[in-house]
């Protein structure tokens, strides 16, 4: 079955990185594009990117130039590189795939952004 896991959030200081790894199984990674959303407390849950398959990724106007992604098609995995972290960044960050007519979500790992 199609399986998502993220990892690498954590708490950083503002102005700091953080890079987020998706992993994913049960499906034929190579042909997907994966999905980056993120939900802060009392907010709706937003997209942050899109990672197509070949590499290119597009960006919501608010991390554009300050976040990166790509993917790793022989791992299975897509990665989403955050820099210069601001408190409105601050999140619960998940990776999303449409398959087999369907949405897949990962468990989503916590970003958190200090003073």
């Amino acid at each position: 079955q199609v399986q998502l896991v993220e990892s690498g959030g954590g708490l950083v200081q503002v102005g700091g990185s953080l890079r987020l790894s998706c992993a994913a199984s049960g499906f034929t990674f190579s042909t997907y594009f994966i999905d980056w959303y993120r939900q802060a407390p009392g907010k709706q849950r937003e997209q942050v990117a899109r990672v197509f398959s070949g590499g290119r990724a597009d960006f919501v106007d608010s991390v554009r130039g300050r976040f990166a992604a790509s993917r790793d098609d022989a791992k299975n995995t897509v990665y989403l590189q955050m820099n210069r972290l601001k408190f409105e960044d601050a999140a619960v960050y998940y990776c999303n795939v449409r398959a087999y007519g369907r949405d897949y979500w990962g468990q989503g790992t916590q970003v958190t952004v200090s003073s």
